[in-house]
Parts: C-alpha cells; sequence; structure tokens
C-alpha cells in the first residue's frame, strides 16, 4: 500500500465518519451507495491520493466524473444552424445543437442523433472542432454546473428541415455575421462557433 504523507492522514482522519449530504458545490449527487444502499462518507480510499465518496458498509467508491456530451455545428450555404434552449442551463439562449451521450452509442452516432432531435436535421460529421472539457469547479457562469466534457464537428447538412425539437425551443439559420456572441448558453457554445470560423477561414466580427 502506498504510504500517504501527513496531509492526507488527516484529511482521511477529518472526514471518515461524515456523511455525504447529497450536495456539495455545483454537483449534485447520491447519498446512497449504488451497490448495497449504505451511507457513503469521504475518504481516501487504500491505494488513492485524493477523497473519493465511500460506502461505509460494503467500501465501494463512487467515484464521480464527468458527463460526456456530443453535438455539432450545421453549416449550409454559408449559414450556422443554432438552437434556443427550452430547459435550463442556458434557457432561453443560443448553442449549436448537442447532449449527452448514451451508454449504447459512439460519441458520433450521439451527436448526429442530438443534431436531428434538436433542429430536424440530417447531418454528416465533418472537422472535429474540439474537445472542449470544462471541471466542475470552475466558476464560469457560461459554464454547466458540473464536470463535462463537450465535444464537436463542423457538420454537412444532409437533409430534413430546420425546426426545433425535443429540449429546443427555438431553431434558426444564422449568417456568420449575425451569430448572437453574446447571447450564447455555454462556453462551448462560443469555443465550437469560433473554431468553425477558423476551419471555414471566416474572421469573427467582434465590432458588436
Amino acid at each position: 500500500m502506498r504510504r500517504r504523507n501527513d496531509h492526507q492522514a488527516q484529511q482521511t482522519a477529518s472526514f471518515t465518519n461524515r456523511v455525504w449530504d447529497g450536495y456539495r458545490g455545483p454537483v449534485h449527487l447520491a447519498r446512497y451507495c449504488l451497490r448495497c444502499a449504505g451511507d457513503l462518507v469521504e475518504r481516501i480510499p487504500p491505494d488513492d491520493s485524493r477523497l473519493r465518496r465511500v460506502c461505509v458498509l460494503c467500501g465501494y467508491v463512487a467515484y464521480v466524473n464527468p458527463k460526456l456530451a456530443a453535438g455539432t455545428v450545421p453549416w449550409h450555404d454559408g449559414r450556422i444552424a443554432l438552437i434556443r434552449r427550452g430547459i435550463e442551463p442556458g434557457i432561453g439562449l443560443w448553442s449549436w445543437p448537442s447532449g449527452y451521450v448514451e451508454i449504447d452509442e459512439t460519441v458520433e452516432a450521439a451527436a448526429v442523433r442530438e443534431t436531428r432531435e434538436e433542429t430536424g436535421l440530417a447531418v454528416t460529421l465533418g472537422q472535429l472542432l474540439g474537445i472542449f472539457s470544462f471541471p466542475a469547479n470552475d466558476q464560469d457562469p457560461l459554464r454547466l454546473p458540473a464536470g463535462v466534457v463537450v465535444i464537436g464537428w463542423l457538420a454537412k447538412v444532409d437533409d430534413g428541415e430546420l425546426l426545433a425539437g425535443d429540449d429546443a425551443a427555438e431553431a434558426q439559420w444564422f449568417a456568420p455575421a449575425d451569430i448572437p456572441w453574446d447571447q450564447l448558453a455555454f462556453a462551448s457554445s462560443r469555443l465550437g462557433l469560433e473554431h468553425a470560423f477558423a476551419h471555414q477561414g471566416i474572421e469573427r466580427d467582434r465590432s458588436g
């Protein structure tokens, strides 16, 4: 077993008997063990180096990992399809279509599916625009209130009519000069669009 330093040992002693209350900072968490329903407490497990959520009965470690999302920036005839979010987080603000990856699909399939669900557009993935990672402890108001990794692609529209669906309240085509930069839902919304502009050789208008 790896020897812990004094600071780690103090952390363990301080948190061993404290039951997790289901919420810390921006992340909502389960209070009970997924295996046996025992209470979860904070402690440093053997052969680990940081505090985890550990079951007091069976020792199960409930790791807290970021959520994975995927989406596209649909580009057609020189215009970009964006959706106005109809739910929190970011309700009323604009983003490119995206959503969480299901357990039984690839990130590529998720990006295509989410685009179809939110915009009605069938797309083919093109250039990877980026993998945007946002830790849960980040205080940027444009970022989601939990750890999340967002993967985005530039996409070619193959079929369909732009129509808001799923959790999108509105869907609209935007010319590059008309992107509502000050009304974007998330940091990933801005980053994905900036990367798409760069790939298309278009300079963002920063005069507004």
